[in-house]
């Protein structure tokens, strides 16, 4: 391994680095906007250029760090007088036509134009010739708008639909200042399951999501660490969401425990830097209609009341079994296991299928089993034959339903029922017993994805009032009678 030195600082570097990688990984900052870590190196913004000292200390000269190879010896300065003084130019070009909106930009807050003008240049812009104007607002697709006049070419965008997604669907059209991003005719773009991850990596605001679009300043906002149970690959995200000092007074209360927007969380084991539209659409998952009442047979009961009838229907059944869900959490599984799986023979169900019109499977990320935590629990339990009906014996007088996706009409038709569920549906009025339970972003676990990996997941809003734990309900449910047999 050659021995570099960056700003006098002697690193250790491969022979197939580049001075970017090697500074990065030494934890010395570079600036970059076409650089991608995860992107081929087009090498055309120029920010990230360097001095490089000649041999013996003679004359050096200026290059771009994100394609220069690493040489034994070769001595870097990324901060010296030359090389600010070329940075300040830089940041002068880009910005030319640039329309300084930041007030109204979504991307303020987090813009690294935003961030490299204040460090490396912060004067006016020294021409006094018209900005060249461009494309406002123009729809790439249902979900990202385009504005082309804070696009600065870095063509991330454009390698992403290349290199990663592989729909070849954007690319630049006609030259110079009158450069455009540009989908394909053939519709691809707006058909690219991963298409959302080109606003993520887009380093100005030009690229934005339609439903993130003039909501909430990021200042705002807050990222909590969360894990898509889209499907079984078990993406690593951020849930972004309202800070309490920031909580809105005056308008609906809601919209302090909504999910505002998510992004993915990198995560080398799993998901690397991307995720797939699905786990952006969350929001349209978790905001769903929620159950708040416990119940029996339709009638709402305090939650003791609920707990009490379940445990006495417990301890008198003769053959039970638990449809277990393959939405709960490891520490939620292990719960079960311990104070209520030996009273019932168990089944692993699905609590999701796929939607009409989404991408099923996929060679990047998208898995068919369209459920966070299937590896986990089939670890502990058997998985529901493909007739469920087998699953219950001819003389079944209990079954325990937990979670959504399980149609009672396969349920034997003289079995009492403990449902626990956390969505409003026609099946909660049906249960002998129902109790509201919690949802992944009110609760912190694991979850366990298909090739093994365990992720972790943290709350982000406080359970509503009447909801419960799922790992309580079992706790208080748990009985020290004999183990019934499947």
């Amino acid at each position: 391994m050659p021995e570099i030195f960056i700003n006098g600082q002697a690193v250790q570097a491969g022979d197939d680095q580049t001075v970017m990688q090697v500074a990065r990984a030494n934890g010395i900052f570079i600036p970059y906007f076409c650089w991608h870590p995860n992107l081929s190196v087009p090498g055309n913004c120029r920010i990230c250029v360097v001095e490089v000292e000649g041999e013996g200390g003679g004359s050096g000269w200026l290059d771009i760090a994100c394609n220069m190879p690493v040489n034994k010896g070769m001595r870097v300065h990324t901060d010296s007088p030359k090389v600010l003084e070329r940075r300040k130019a830089t940041m002068q070009f880009v910005t030319l036509n640039h329309p300084v909106d930041c007030g109204i930009c979504d991307k303020a807050g987090e813009c690294t134009l935003q961030d490299y003008h204040y460090q490396y240049n912060g004067e006016p812009s020294i021409s006094r010739d018209a900005k060249v104007h461009a494309t406002k607002h123009y729809a790439l697709s249902e979900r990202i708008v385009l504005d082309n006049e804070r696009c600065i070419l870095c063509t991330r965008c454009v390698r992403f639909t290349k290199e990663i997604s592989k729909t070849h669907s954007l690319g630049v059209i006609d030259r110079g200042d009158h450069s455009l991003i540009r989908p394909t005719e053939d519709g691809a773009f707006a058909k690219d399951p991963y298409s959302d991850n080109v606003t993520d990596i887009c380093p100005v605001g030009a690229l934005l999501p339609t439903q993130f679009l003039h909501k909430a300043r990021v200042w705002y906002l807050k990222p909590t660490p969360q894990v898509c149970p889209g499907c079984a690959r078990g993406c690593s995200i951020d849930v972004w969401h309202r800070k309490s000092e920031w909580k809105l007074k005056a308008l609906d209360a809601k919209q302090n425990a909504r999910i505002d927007r998510v992004t993915p969380r990198d995560n080398p084991e799993v998901n690397g830097p991307w995720v797939c539209n699905k786990a952006r659409d969350l929001a349209q998952h978790f905001e769903r209609a929620r159950a708040l009442q416990p119940m029996l047979k339709g009638r709402p009961v305090e939650l003791a009341a609920a707990l009490e009838q379940a445990r006495q229907m417990i301890a008198s059944a003769k053959s039970a079994v638990a449809l277990v869900s393959n939405w709960a959490s490891n520490e939620e599984l292990a719960a079960f296991a311990a104070h209520l799986a030996p009273r019932f023979a168990c089944r692993v169900k699905t609590d999701c299928q796929p939607e009409p019109g989404e991408v099923v499977e996929d060679d990047i990320l998208i898995r068919a089993d369209k459920n966070p935590n299937t590896a986990g629990a089939r670890a502990r339990f058997q998985a529901l034959p493909d007739d469920a009906r087998r699953a219950f014996p001819d003389d079944c007088d209990l079954v325990l339903v937990w979670g959504e996706g399980f149609n009672f009409g396969q349920l034997p038709p003289k079995a009492r029922i403990v449902y626990l569920n956390s969505w409003l549906q026609p099946e909660n009025g049906h249960a002998d017993v129902f109790v509201p339970i919690s949802v992944q972003t009110e609760r912190s676990g694991h979850y366990t994805n298909f090739q093994g990996v365990v992720s972790a997941f943290q709350a982000c809003f406080a359970k509503p009032a009447g909801v419960v734990d799922a790992e309580s309900v079992f706790t208080a449910l748990a009985l020290k009678t004999a183990k019934v047999t499947a």
